[in-house]
């Protein structure tokens, strides 16, 4: 046999040398240079967004980038600025923060005559002046506004007056929507999605917090409680009801579209208020959504109440679940979840409103991307937990899909064909409030953190639209029997009068438990109750039931062994809080064991359960459907 001639010795040579150089620059992940080059050009599309608006758009809601023209989608009050202020803050910028704090506490009004959704307003509207109200007003944020005087707080108590009304039902379960000036019109439907009336507990929570008022947090608990009153003997609740009968008129349940905040606000309320309430809610729907939903690493949609199989769909709501997933300390699925969510973008560029496992297509209808922040989530919250490289390589990557393939003239457009990458006029505010800020979040801590999350003076937790809530004693502790060094008490409060003034033997009793405590090298143990016989300050020493008091001083604990005390809570959740890595974790050591897992059936054959359960497509941007994270 002939040996080769040279030339085709030295193509050989060639390619070898060249497959090893390609192999080696695939196989370098996100250094840290790297990171910090990634975070810059983050804050970069930010700014070329938010300019854009500023300048094409402004005060109208949101901006149409590919003509440069703004529109009003939501009230007609400068929502975008709104849903961008703590992302201003969080990327340090002082000055603009200060002029938009400046120009909305002068500026907005809302008597005004406009229907707008519960939903959506709450969480854009409300939750945004709430954050940069905490935000302007507190010397430790580093973001102090000097000229401001409270503004945006005066605006979200007259912004949540406006919106009490839609929680007039039978039920308490919420309209998708009211009217800023007239209540709830006469003609508004009666049916509203799960997640519309269950993910308002945060902002509304908040703010009963900060102004004393509880009406606020009432109202959205017990509209949270009339969803999960009415859920399935499986736990598992439908995707739209109606707010007088409390029937389900689309039973299909599953963690996306319609559903996907519920699960998420019934976890960040425990952790932000401590109501252990919500706890119970969440690690009994969570249960059951692992078990009759969960097909590793997939989601699927099934009938609430016999568990059969409607849509074998994901859809790109779902993709928060696995940063909520770290949230509950369930991390293992998270990693398998995020994996198979960020084969779909790998595949298309973008993630497609839905993607069938059936056929492992775009979902006819569900073609569109419209710059949804969910996926890019998870991976902020799983690097955050795990520090592995994989995220930051993923994250790279929707930078450059959202670069090459959504950036448009005046701002970053809508994909309206996720195959085809045709980009359509429009942007969506949460652009600005969630897709970049969880970019930047993602780099930044990679680079080497110095921002108000990772390094401020409060833990954060973020709302569904992406807005920072501060667990601050004022939010966290202000329902508490505030009895210990640190606490948050409100003087001359009339709720806690009977509180500093009890010394009866049930009062001892409910404060005597005996807990160690752990900070550093130096531990202690209390068993002593301490009753203040007034409240003349914030700062009253003792020990504060409700929280834990790993929530409360940010250390860990134990418990000491107390057979009797163990068994007069032989029914209660045994919780245990963890710290990892600034990720606040929650495992539940008496976790029912799971039954055997319910039969998928053929999941290429799909067959839906009634008429009512078969979805033409999802819409968006309707009163009663969250559009949103």
């Amino acid at each position: 046999m002939k040996p080769p001639p040279p030339n085709l010795l030295t193509f050989y040579f060639i390619l070898i040398v060249l497959s090893f150089f390609i192999h080696k620059s695939l196989a370098v992940g996100v250094d840290r240079d790297e990171a910090k080059q990634l975070r810059d050009e983050v804050r970069g599309m930010f700014y070329h967004a938010f300019n854009g608006y500023m300048d094409h758009a402004f005060p109208l809601d949101e901006l149409r980038p590919l003509t440069c023209k703004g529109e009003d989608s939501l009230g007609g009050y400068a929502l975008t600025l709104i849903d961008s202020l703590d992302t201003l803050a969080l990327l340090g910028d002082r000055e603009r923060f200060s002029a938009s704090v400046e120009w909305i506490g002068i500026n907005l009004r809302f008597d005004i005559n406009k229907t707008v959704s519960l939903f959506e307003t709450t969480i854009r509207i409300l939750g945004g002046l709430l954050s940069a109200h905490l935000i302007a007003s507190d010397y430790a944020t580093g973001m102090r506004v000097p000229s401001y005087n409270g503004e945006l707080l005066h605006l979200s108590e007259d912004l949540a007056q406006r919106l009490l009304p839609a929680f007039d039902t039978p039920t308490g379960i919420p309209f998708g929507s009211v009217n800023l000036l007239h209540g709830v019109d006469d003609d508004e439907s009666k049916i509203t999605s799960t997640a519309g009336g269950g993910t308002l507990t945060l902002e509304f929570g908040v703010l009963s917090r900060l102004t004393n008022n509880p009406v606020y947090e009432q109202v959205t608990k017990n509209a949270v409680r009339g969803l999960w009153s009415r859920r399935s003997k499986l736990d598992l609740v439908g995707a739209h009801i109606n707010v007088f009968t409390g029937e389900w008129t689309q039973k299909d349940a599953g963690i996306g579209t319609s559903i996907d905040s519920f699960y998420e606000y019934l976890l960040k309320a425990y952790i932000l208020f401590g109501d252990e309430e919500y706890l119970f809610m969440f690690q009994e729907a969570y249960r059951a959504a692992m078990h009759y939903l969960y097909n590793d690493p997939w989601y699927i949609e099934v009938n609430m109440n016999s568990a059969q199989l409607v849509w074998p769909l994901f859809n790109s709501l779902q993709a928060f679940w696995p940063g909520l997933q770290v949230l509950a300390g369930d991390i293992d699925p998270a990693i398998r979840t995020h994996a198979a969510f960020f084969s779909v973008w790998k595949k298309y560029g973008f993630t497609p409103e839905g993607f069938n496992l059936a056929t492992f297509t775009v979902q006819y209808g569900q073609k569109s991307y419209p710059l949804r922040p969910e996926l890019i989530e998870s991976t902020y919250w799983l690097y955050k937990a795990t520090r592995d490289p994989r995220y930051l390589d993923a994250g790279r990557d929707m930078v450059a899909s959202l670069q090459y393939g959504a950036k448009c003239a005046c701002g970053y457009c809508h994909i309206s064909d996720v195959e085809s990458h045709v980009q359509e006029d429009h942007m969506e505010s949460f652009f600005l409030a969630e897709t970049v800020k969880y970019l930047w979040l993602l780099f930044d801590l990679a680079a080497g953190p110095d921002n108000l999350v990772e390094n401020g003076p409060y833990k954060y937790i973020f709302s569904t639209e992406g807005h920072l809530l501060p667990a601050t004693p004022e939010i966290s502790l202000v329902n508490e029997h505030c009895s210990y060094l640190g606490a948050f008490c409100r003087a001359n409060d009339a709720r806690h009068k009977s509180l500093f003034n009890a010394s009866d033997d049930a009062s001892q009793e409910s404060n005597g438990s005996k807990l160690q405590l752990s900070w550093g090298s130096t531990s202690f143990s209390s068993d002593r109750t301490f009753h203040g016989s007034g409240s003349k300050s914030g700062l009253i020493k003792g020990l504060c039931p409700g929280l834990t008091h790993g929530q409360k001083l940010g250390i860990s604990y134990l418990a000491e062994t107390d057979i009797t005390h163990k068994a007069d809570q032989t029914n209660q959740q045994e919780v245990t809080l963890v710290q990892s890595n600034s990720v606040m974790v929650i495992s539940n050591s008496k976790s029912k064991p799971q039954t055997e897992k319910n039969d998928l059936g053929d999941i290429q054959n799909p067959s839906p359960t009634s008429s009512e359960e078969t979805h033409p497509g999802h819409p968006k941007n309707e009163g009663d459907v969250p559009t949103s994270s």
